[in-house]
């Protein structure tokens, strides 16, 4: 079992489906990536050489906001809606639904904060 940018892959996965488990990384950049570095389709993690794991590492640190920079990234814009007084960020730090959902009925997990 390894670990490429914080995410854990199973030894008989293939690799466009294990590179899919790290965040920020979907389908597509997946297959793209493969195809940059020249990887087999069928090829599992645990027949790739220690070479080809490090040029993956290094490929999406170049290439890819992942992980913790993603994470970190969502937690900023997040902030900056609440300092702007923004109705989304008012959402948020209330803990009530942003996107127009009826609350009256549903929204359970929100309503049981605000009784709190």
């Amino acid at each position: 079992m390894s670990y490429i940018s914080g995410a854990r892959s199973l030894p008989n996965e293939q690799v466009r489906i294990a590179s899919t488990k790290i965040d920020g990384i979907g389908p597509k950049k997946a297959i793209q990536l493969r195809y940059r570095l020249g990887i087999s389709g069928n090829i599992k993690m645990n027949e790739l050489t220690k070479y080809q794991i490090d040029q993956i590492e290094q490929m999406i640190a170049q290439d890819h906001v992942v992980h913790w920079e993603l994470k970190r990234g969502e937690r900023a814009d997040i902030e900056r809606l609440i300092s702007i007084s923004r109705y989304r960020g008012i959402r948020h730090q209330d803990g009530s639904p942003l996107r127009g959902q009826r609350t009256h009925t549903n929204a359970r997990a929100a309503r049981k904060q605000i009784r709190k």
